[in-house]
């Protein structure tokens, strides 16, 4: 840890910089085209084209709040929404993450219903979605919270490892008393749950280390002037307080949002979908339990790297080998599951080569279990998906294909195989971008692309 930490001084006029302003809101229509015969609003084509970039959402309010590794445009979930009669719309995401399917779905107006098992994304979610409280009993909260860090006692000594390479001891003494200002205020309000967002959104932005956008933490890499903890905080309060205001004319609060399990979908009544959009975990060994490994590890929710697996990863699909280790599942009881009759006959050679291929390699992760269960669970997922949705029903994914080690895993054919298997008609492919084509350092040569996948049944 850094013994004294020297922060910037605030510039004058600061706070205009997140004063929402007059044309913020033109800002964001300059995306859609007015149908002025209609008198609606729709999404200009250029937005499909943003699908899978999550990029344009940390511009647009409440999408700024928490930048989560998953995700994809919400100006391409309106769009979609906006092509589609509304009165009959019901949509479903699945794999809601931070929850911009429903938000968009809140801005247009229609009734969605957010699935996210990861129950510290579900949180955040949750607390985006609280958009509708009121500005000013966040404020009379958040000022509430600075006054009581400013005359508490800090307790830094419990905190694992990775907090204190991330955070010298002035930052760390500062964020710990705003932490317990922050508990202190917690009342199951929604302006409570906004003022936990506020801290959580400003843990990366004052690491002294390098905390890279997706789930790294780079502590050999540090930030030359980090900024004044107490000053972010200030800024991402008056953020959220003038979003929240912007949000007020512009959504209705109409989303249901529950912490549940993809492959289950236990809290979703039968038959209730009309359309699913959804970007499931991609078959890429990301491990999304780790991407808010600091964000838990600060909050005391884990200890450490090993506390993810009981806290997260047993919650969620298995795309990572960090799911199944060595000797965790048996390969060839999981590639016998009836789930995996459609595609039994491509999936075990896939799996039979990543187990060979694997002991030749310095890491031998475990591909070829992860391959395995991944196509167990999303088999179980279209199931799923076919016992909520109604008849007719529409499901988009947004999704690519892998090629864990150099081997091609062909993503997009087998969850058009077992989506018919579970019921549905029919699946077309629509490629958006090739993938795995221009970093110098990648793995493999397995040209790979991304795209929607379009389920209707």
């Amino acid at each position: 840890m850094a013994s004294v930490t020297k922060y910037p001084e605030p510039k004058e006029g600061d706070g205009v910089l997140l004063r929402l302003r007059e044309d913020y809101e033109q800002a964001v229509l300059d995306l859609f085209e007015a149908d002025q015969d209609a008198k609606e609003v729709r999404p200009a084509l250029e937005v499909v084209g943003l699908t899978s970039n999550f990029l344009n959402n940390m511009r647009l309010p409440v999408h700024r709040w928490f930048r989560y590794s998953a995700g994809f445009s919400a100006e391409w979930v309106k769009w979609l929404l906006a092509e589609r009669d509304g009165s009959d719309l019901r949509v479903l995401d699945p794999f809601v993450g931070s929850g911009t399917t429903c938000l968009a779905c809140d801005e247009m107006g229609v009734q969605s219903y957010g699935i996210e098992a990861h129950p510290f994304v579900h949180r955040v979610a949750q607390a985006k979605l609280s958009y509708a409280t009121d500005p000013e009993r966040l404020i009379s909260k958040a000022e509430r919270a600075f006054a009581f860090a400013r005359k508490a006692a800090a307790q830094t000594e419990h905190y694992p490892e990775i907090i204190g390479k991330c955070y010298g001891l002035e930052t760390l003494d500062y964020l710990d008393r705003f932490r317990q200002a922050v508990e202190v205020e917690q009342d199951g309000s929604p302006e409570a749950g906004l003022l936990w967002m506020a801290l959580v959104s400003s843990l990366r932005v004052v690491s002294e280390a390098g905390t890279a956008p997706w789930q790294y933490v780079l502590p050999d890499r540090r930030k030359t002037v980090p900024p004044s903890p107490e000053i972010t905080l200030h800024k991402a309060v008056q953020m959220i307080a003038a979003d929240i205001r912007f949000m007020a004319r512009r959504a209705k609060p109409l989303a249901t949002l529950r912490v549940d399990d993809a492959r289950k979908c236990a809290t979703v009544p039968d038959g209730w979908a009309t359309l699913v959009i959804t970007s499931p975990p991609y078959a890429n060994n990301y491990d999304y339990a780790d991407a808010t490994r600091l964000e838990m590890a600060f909050m005391g929710e884990i200890r450490g790297w090993g506390d993810l697996q009981e806290t997260v990863r047993r919650h969620l699909v298995r795309a990572c080998s960090q799911h199944v280790p060595p000797n965790s599942v048996n390969l060839d009881e999981i590639l016998e599951s009836p789930e995996l009759a459609p595609v039994r006959d491509e999936i075990v050679p896939v799996c039979r080569e990543l187990s060979s291929v694997r002991l030749e390699r310095g890491g031998k992760k475990t591909y070829n279990n992860m391959i395995a269960c991944y196509f167990l669970d999303m088999a179980q997922t279209w199931q799923t998906l076919r016992r909520v949705c109604a008849s007719p029903s529409e499901v988009c994914f947004v999704i690519g294909d892998s090629a864990p080690y150099g081997v091609y895993v062909p993503v997009i054919e087998w969850f058009g195989k077992l989506a018919l298997a579970a019921g549905f008609e029919s699946w077309t492919f629509e490629k958006l971008r090739d993938r795995n084509i221009k970093w110098k350092n990648r793995k493999h040569r397995v040209p790979l692309c991304e795209g929607h996948l379009w389920v209707c049944g």
